[in-house]
């Protein structure tokens, strides 16, 4: 559905259960910045449900890194209740009976790409609107 990510060459995914930490099971890279994608695995049904993105771009054009990369984004975001997702994401799961998360990370400004990744995100997420009409059920805006 996104060919926007296929020129990504860094990238992964991990899963993510109610039975686990958050902090342990994450793979994204704490130096580096691009988006990432999660999706809800539930009643053997696959839905994207958020994107989010990590790191800016300055007035100079040298990228800001945000703290901890997409690692530190992807657990300390505030998210549902504004705790960080670390404590938020597995109340998710339990709440709404989520069996797991696919989370999908890609590094959007390396030495091969320097795409903003706000960009991205944003580019992903109109790909979906046009698709689906609305934005994934946890985005609430952009």
């Amino acid at each position: 559905m996104f060919d926007e990510l296929t020129k990504y060459k860094n990238n992964n995914h991990f899963f993510f259960t109610a039975n686990e930490e958050l902090e342990n099971v994450c793979n994204a890279p704490k130096d580096k910045n691009g988006i990432y994608l999660v999706y809800e695995l539930k009643n053997g049904r696959i839905e994207l449900v958020y994107i989010g993105s990590s790191g800016k771009i300055q007035n100079d054009g040298k990228i800001k890194h945000r703290t901890g990369g997409l690692y530190g984004r992807i657990i300390n975001r505030h998210q549902f209740w504004e705790i960080p997702i670390k404590k938020s994401w597995k109340q998710k799961l339990i709440n709404e009976k989520i069996d797991a998360l696919d989370i999908y990370w890609y590094v959007t400004v390396d030495s091969e790409n320097i795409d903003i990744p706000f960009f991205v995100e944003t580019t992903v997420m109109q790909r979906f609107f046009e698709v689906n009409g609305r934005l994934p059920r946890w985005n609430k805006e952009i």
